[in-house]
């Protein structure tokens, strides 16, 4: 577990939060701080957070003002929030009961079913043990021990025994070894792929954030890049989505820290759903880079879960892949590598055509392919519930109760079947909890039905592929 900075009183801080106690901060050279960070100065004046001195998340400041070389470290631990924030932090890191660790998408319950999904995927990296995701406290350790993403080098400290935990904070590193030495980011065991990247690890984490320039772009004074040795990277990432990626630590208001969304959200070359938008949520962005390169936020006119959960929960690429245009290689280097086209599901395609970029070339048809994956956003973007203006956090994160009475916003994001009288029956007041689980089981089953036709016409294809390269 990440040690906590020592707060000027711990007490006093969650006074602030709970009855509107006004904390007499010491100035701890604030005002020397807001000189230079006339930024972060204008974030935190006037805030929800002004009266939390810079220390309290920052140490090492004294020495910072000694030798502005000498940076202070900054807290990424969502534990810095607790003390203010106990039920939203609780909830946080309470695991899906609903999931199990290292359920595999290709099980023949689940969503594609081998052989079809390895069969589709061709000799694609995620054909190597492509799970379902448990929960957001879970997000950074299952991504370590997937055997698709480092080769089988990470393991549980535990074994088999790790699958087991209900709930609770902890860190990576307190769960998980790294059991090869060295750096090398390949397969260390069979069945196994090292296709895990830096860009990965800016939707699991912000730990890594204050040294990452804008879209990772390599700069000689930002430690990581799109182009850094993952294993290094991820030796520095010990928590799974930080607080200050949708809440800034200085004004407390939300905001976006992914920068291919910050990117997607500012295009002009190609229309997205976002400039489309009639009733867009209007956002600021920043450049909060003072290091020697750029790095953006975006802070958010109004609270706006859909923007929030774009972050991850979209069509992205953050791979290498190939130039169809030129059939050259995309490497690590070129800033396709961090994308988020941020369109209509209908448009994917044609987004991708006009960056020219595929993921991958399929092993039986030879086609230059797009790995579609999750574009949960742009599904739900102009739906009957968007029009509605019901966001994500309305059915995954609700407005609850505590045990004191006191209402606050559930940070336990999973299936609204866990809050169905908080989410469902909110709005569909002439059902019951047992109609609405019957419609969610319907619609799921209508789903998974389609899904397997399709996947069944698909299969007819590869074996009209594979009877006409016998056939020369």
């Amino acid at each position: 577990m990440t040690k906590m900075p020592l707060f000027p009183s711990i007490l006093a801080l969650a006074l602030i939060g709970y009855f509107g106690v006004s904390y007499a901060a010491p100035a701890q050279n604030d005002a020397n701080c807001t000189a230079c960070h006339s930024n972060i100065g204008t974030l935190h004046t006037g805030s929800k957070h002004a009266n939390l001195p810079c220390a309290t998340c920052h140490d090492g400041t004294a020495n910072h003002l000694k030798n502005p070389k000498t940076h202070p470290t900054v807290s990424m631990s969502p534990q810095q929030c607790s003390s203010c924030h106990p039920n939203q932090f609780e909830t946080m890191y309470k695991v899906n009961d609903h999931r199990i660790a290292r359920d595999s998408k290709k099980n023949l319950n689940n969503i594609s079913p081998n052989p079809f999904f390895d069969e589709a995927l061709g000799a694609h990296g995620f054909v190597k043990e492509h799970n379902l995701p448990r929960s957001h406290a879970y997000a950074a350790v299952d991504q370590f021990i997937a055997d698709r993403s480092f080769g089988g080098r990470f393991q549980p400290k535990e074994g088999w025994l790790f699958s087991g935990d209900n709930s609770g904070f902890f860190g990576v590193w307190e769960k998980i070894d790294d059991t090869i030495p060295g750096n090398a980011q390949k397969p260390h065991k069979p069945g196994t792929a090292a296709a895990a990247n830096p860009v990965c690890w800016t939707c699991k984490s912000t730990d890594v954030m204050m040294d990452w320039a804008y879209l990772g772009d390599p700069n000689t004074k930002a430690k990581w890049s799109r182009a850094s040795n993952p294993v290094d990277l991820v030796h520095n990432i010990n928590h799974a989505l930080n607080c200050n990626m949708c809440h800034d630590p200085h004004s407390a208001q939300p905001r976006i820290v992914r920068d291919a969304l910050i990117q997607a959200m500012t295009r002009t070359d190609y229309p997205t759903l976002y400039s489309e938008s009639a009733n867009k949520t209007p956002i600021e962005v920043k450049d909060m880079g003072l290091r020697g390169f750029t790095r953006k936020i975006a802070i958010l006119g109004k609270p706006d879960s859909k923007l929030m959960c774009a972050q991850c929960h979209v069509e992205y690429n953050c791979n290498p892949g190939t130039d169809p245009a030129t059939g050259k290689p995309i490497k690590m280097d070129d800033p396709r590598t961090n994308l988020f086209p941020l369109v209509d599901v209908t448009r994917i395609e044609d987004f991708y055509k006009h960056a020219s970029f595929k993921d991958f070339k399929h092993n039986q048809t030879g086609a230059l392919l797009t790995k579609m994956q999750h574009p949960d956003t742009e599904v739900y973007w102009n739906s009957k519930h968007d029009q509605m203006g019901v966001g994500c956090a309305a059915c995954h994160m609700p407005k609850v109760k505590d045990a004191n009475g006191n209402v606050y916003t559930s940070h336990w994001a999973t299936t609204p079947r866990a809050y169905i009288q908080e989410t469902c029956l909110q709005c569909h007041k002439d059902k019951t909890e047992a109609q609405m689980n019957k419609v969610l089981d319907s619609m799921n089953a209508h789903y998974n039905g389609k899904l397997r036709e399709a996947e069944a016409s698909m299969g007819q294809m590869f074996i009209a592929f594979r009877q006409a390269n016998d056939a020369g």
